[in-house]
């Protein structure tokens, strides 16, 4: 079986820890079980760029109880389990592609191995997938039906793409999906990136003041998370509506010029680039830390901060020290790329659990309706998050009301006032 992966004797760990985490996926579970009955996606080629961890291993192990043939590559060089790989490729006989810390030529050759597949349907995290087939592998893209986005930079991506009139076949936003970003990225995310954090620097936050750039989903959820800490949190914003959720959230609202010379943690999570650039580097207290929890590496100016830097040393593992010519260190985690793969295990399983019955469930609606649908980016349907909803209720054995007879007929009506 052909894979790259950095060595199969971390399987048997690896396994360990799959199994660990499908204990807390129920609802991925449920769905497997059906899947191995009725095989929805018997015959389907499948290629997949996420971040090769435990959960995304028992993501991959639906897929193909549901009959697909699945190929799987990392979606970030830094965000790949090693032991989860491993642990696929020997016990599960997937193909997999993913080597943490890979370097930039080996992270595209791993893209263009699944992209070997001549996928039918593609399964993204980015979107480097979907842009690599639509810029460098276009004679492969007529075999292509439909995929499936996990997050917000790559919707932003593939939004673009169909704004322009380029993206060549419909894709539907899982990171749209109510069951996945209102949990995924405020719960996971908040959690996750402060996690990576402090195992990259073992630092107290209480007390300290955290600087969080962006107030999306994922920013409201490290920002709430670092507060539980004993956090001073600062918000930056470019969007008023947010800006002012954030203050009425209780947070602290200021532009980055100013949270930069005052703050001693800073978070960058806009999906946008330069967030943080060399005017903030300069206006710094000597030993702030910087980190990012967007999905690419460019929110933080690293050629900027390289420019104005004299030396810098490895740390601690994780932690680069930047000595500026001005002679202020800036430390900066993970090499600016997203701190809770790169030095935690990211998301925790239970709301993956939802994530990825998503992803599962919107490929098996694409393949039934084959090629019906036209070149747009769809959200999940409402039918199948409601669906989530209500089954992972279920697991947590948590019941709900049902709408009454006269209360549905009160709801419809327009005639019963006060």
């Amino acid at each position: 079986m052909e894979h790259d992966i950095k060595d199969v004797k971390l399987a048997k760990g690896g396994k360990l820890r799959v199994e660990w985490a499908k204990q807390s996926m129920p609802v991925l579970e449920r769905i497997k079980a059906r899947f191995s009955k009725e095989k929805p996606l018997r015959g389907v080629r499948l290629g997949a760029c996420l971040h090769v961890t435990t959960e995304t291993a028992a993501l991959m192990q639906t897929l193909k109880a549901g009959g697909a043939r699945v190929r799987v590559c990392a979606s970030n060089p830094l965000s790949t389990q090693d032991d989860a790989a491993a642990s696929l490729a020997k016990h599960d006989r997937i193909p997999v592609f993913a080597i943490k810390g890979e370097n930039n030529k080996t992270y595209y050759d791993h893209i263009n191995a699944v992209i070997d597949l001549k996928p039918m349907y593609t399964m993204d995290d980015g979107a480097d997938l979907v842009s690599t087939l639509h810029s460098e592998r276009k004679e492969l893209l007529e075999f292509v039906r439909g995929g499936t986005e996990e997050t917000t930079t790559g919707i932003i991506r593939l939004r673009s793409m169909a704004a322009a009139g380029v993206l060549k076949y419909p894709i539907i936003s899982v990171n749209d999906a109510n069951t996945k970003h209102l949990f995924d990225n405020r719960y996971g995310t908040g959690q996750s990136t402060i996690d990576g954090i402090i195992r990259a620097t073992n630092r107290l936050l209480a007390g300290s003041r955290f600087v969080v750039c962006g107030y999306g989903w994922c920013g409201r959820g490290v920002a709430t998370r670092a507060r539980g800490m004993g956090a001073n949190v600062i918000v930056t914003e470019v969007d008023p509506l947010k800006a002012l959720e954030a203050v009425m959230d209780g947070f602290s609202v200021m532009p980055i010029k100013e949270a930069s010379r005052v703050g001693d943690i800073f978070c960058t999570l806009t999906g946008d680039v330069n967030v943080i650039s060399k005017p903030h580097f300069k206006a710094m207290k000597d030993g702030a830390i910087v980190c990012n929890s967007g999905h690419f590496n460019v929110e933080i100016d690293l050629p900027g901060l390289q420019s104005l830097t004299q030396r810098k040393r490895q740390i601690r593992p994780f932690t680069v020290e930047y000595v500026l010519k001005n002679g202020k260190r800036i430390n900066l985690l993970g090499d600016g790329r997203l701190i809770n793969l790169a030095a935690a295990e990211g998301h925790p399983s239970s709301v993956m659990d939802m994530s990825f019955a998503n992803q599962a469930l919107s490929i098996e609606y694409m393949v039934k309706r084959k090629k019906t649908l036209p070149v747009e980016v769809y959200p999940v349907p409402a039918v199948i998050d409601k669906m989530i909803a209500k089954e992972k209720l279920a697991t947590m054995n948590i019941f709900i009301d049902a709408l009454t007879s006269e209360q549905k007929k009160y709801l419809a009506s327009w005639d019963m006032g006060t």
